[in-house]
């Protein structure tokens, strides 16, 4: 089963949850219970030539990461 991000309406508060991929409902927030989540779009990894693999991400196109993730391809971040 895939790990999706989430993000609480209520709250704010972010998280990460297994949910399977055919589930019509989102899953409940962690920190406060409320069932208004959102499932957030996420980052992806993708090939970009023979053995080689890179992420496309503003921060990773412009040069730099943010200040929590150096290498610019923290998910959470972008």
């Amino acid at each position: 089963m895939p790990m999706y991000e989430y993000t609480c309406q209520q709250c704010g508060e972010c998280f990460e949850e297994i949910v399977s991929s055919t589930a019509t409902t989102t899953p409940p927030c962690p920190k406060c219970a409320s069932p208004d989540t959102r499932k957030l779009m996420s980052a992806c990894r993708t090939r970009t030539g023979p053995g080689q693999t890179g992420a496309r991400t503003a921060a990773s196109s412009s040069g730099g990461g943010c200040s929590g993730c150096a290498g610019g391809n923290c998910a959470s971040c972008h």
